[in-house]
């Protein structure tokens, strides 16, 4: 370390800083500048922003360049300005986290737990330009970075004393490797001699081979004998084969098919329920959100045709809020046709939800409100709030309340 590194004993603390800005690099004492430069900056990373602003490549050594951009840091110069800006890139992330910190105490706090995680240089770098830390937490995270520095200092010379160690035991396993490739020799002169007596094996199955070949030679013959007296045995015998794989085929067909008809079931059973449960979820949220204004139906009768099972409780508990009375028919899912024309003569106002209804029903709706002149809107996808806005299109502006 440089010989600023060592931290400013604390003085007398002043008042704690009001203001919301972050100081700046070359607003920093001279004590603090060593520890930031050493601990927020990599030396190749150091390096390559000074050949960036210079426009040339640094020829000073490590320490060189460390001093150098210190003193660079003391005033407000190119270097200084690179130096804040690449600061503030790298530790992004730890600034946001630091800046929830609003007095100095809760900046404190931030510090030690940030100082004990992976980023201590980000946790650095945020802590002493944040706009509430005063001298006396500037002294106690540069005093902290210090002896850090000295235990890090510490590490580097038991990890050297640990390298020595491996140099020996690579030294040991160098002999075990030395022993393994002689048991690795020798593992291979014993493959060879099992290699010459499985060639001798092959020669002898060779010889049998041999043999076989000619008592297949006489069967062919045999049958060829045999397939003069039996005209179309070999396409007979080929057909019976045939026939036989076809069918094993046939059985792996039915077989994947089956499965795959359980499983498209399951998947149908999955996704309706996954879209009732949404479906309930979201109108049940509808119903608890404010609208702008509420409809008074005045115990007028309102007909809703189709929307889902699981949303018809938020259907009906919507309009009997606003003074209505609910009729609902399913829109010939499985409720009979010959009912709705009733439920249409029942109701005052008609709100059809044309997605989910069949054309059946749909005509007879649309035909028996253009004859009786009756109030009628369509809703092309079933929901809560479009059932809202449909019972606010039906209702007079009058009837509205804010």
């Amino acid at each position: 370390m440089c010989e600023s590194a060592s931290p400013t004993p604390a003085h007398a603390e002043p008042a704690a800083p009001t203001g919301s800005r972050r100081r700046r690099i070359w607003e920093f004492g001279t004590h603090a500048h060593c520890p930031i430069v050493g601990v927020c900056l990599p030396m190749a990373a150091l390096r390559r922003l000074v050949d960036k602003v210079l426009h040339g490549q640094t020829l000073a050594d490590d320490y060189e360049l460390h001093c150098g951009v210190i003193a660079e840091c003391q005033k407000r110069s190119a270097i200084a300005e690179a130096v804040q800006r690449e600061l503030d890139r790298r530790f992004m992330l730890s600034l946001r986290g630091a800046a929830q910190a609003k007095s100095t105490d809760a900046l404190r706090q931030w510090w030690h737990d940030a100082s004990r995680g992976k980023d201590l240089a980000g946790a650095l770098w945020a802590t002493l330009t944040h706009a509430r830390c005063t001298s006396e937490l500037e002294h106690e995270v540069l005093g902290e970075i210090h002896m850090i520095q000295h235990q890090m200092g510490m590490a580097r010379r038991v990890d050297l004393e640990r390298f020595e160690s491996l140099i020996d035991e690579n030294a040991v396993l160098s002999r075990q490797l030395g022993a393994a490739q002689q048991r690795s020799t020798r593992l291979c002169a014993e493959h060879a001699r099992q290699m010459e007596s499985q060639q001798a094996e092959v020669v002898r199955l060779r010889a049998q081979l041999a043999v076989v070949q000619t008592v297949a030679a006489s069967l062919r013959e045999d049958m060829a004998a045999l397939e003069a007296t039996v005209p179309g045995l070999t396409s007979r015998i080929e057909l019976v084969r045939d026939n036989e794989r076809q069918i094993e085929h046939i059985r792996t067909l039915e077989h994947g098919l089956l499965q795959s008809q359980h499983e498209a079931n399951r998947q149908r059973r999955r996704a309706a329920e996954l879209e009732a449960a949404l479906a309930q979820r979201n109108d049940a949220a509808a119903v608890e959100q404010p609208t702008a204004a509420t409809p008074s139906l005045h115990d007028r009768a309102v007909l809703c045709v189709g929307g889902r099972p699981a949303s018809v409780p938020v259907y009906r508990y919507i309009v009997e809020k606003t003074g209505g009375r609910f009729l609902h028919h399913d829109g010939g899912e499985e409720e009979s046709p010959a009912r709705l024309d009733a439920t249409l003569a029942a109701a005052d106002l008609v709100i059809c939800q044309t997605g989910c209804i069949s054309h059946n029903a749909y005509w007879r709706v649309k035909d028996h409100c253009k004859r009786t002149g009756k109030q009628c809107v369509f809703v092309e996808s079933p929901s809560t709030a479009g059932l809202k806005r449909a019972l606010r299109t039906l209702a007079p502006a009058t009837d509205f309340a804010g």
